[in-house]
């Protein structure tokens, strides 16, 4: 069963970065409030990016290092996947 890792976009333009095994599902729980402590403060707004991985510690590794990217490390990576996906 897959992994997946996500970031999603909050309304103030912070980042938020989780793994869930349904991104969708969870960006829906973020949304109702449900989800992270960071989401309840920092309301989120869209789901930006997502990463699929065959295991949870390989989706846990590529959140953690996701984590550690700068707010315009991770714009980059968003940018980066919108133009190859429209290819």
């Amino acid at each position: 069963m897959p992994y997946y890792v996500y970031i999603l976009r909050c309304k103030d333009g912070s980042y938020y970065t989780g793994h869930a095994k349904d991104a969708e599902k969870r960006f829906e729980m973020h949304k109702k409030g449900r989800g992270a402590r960071y989401t309840r403060m920092h309301e989120p707004e869209k789901l930006v990016y997502v990463e699929q991985f065959e295991s949870r510690s390989e989706a846990m590794r590529r959140e953690r290092k996701i984590k550690t990217l700068s707010h315009n490390k991770k714009q980059q990576l968003i940018t980066d996947n919108n133009k190859s996906a429209a290819c």
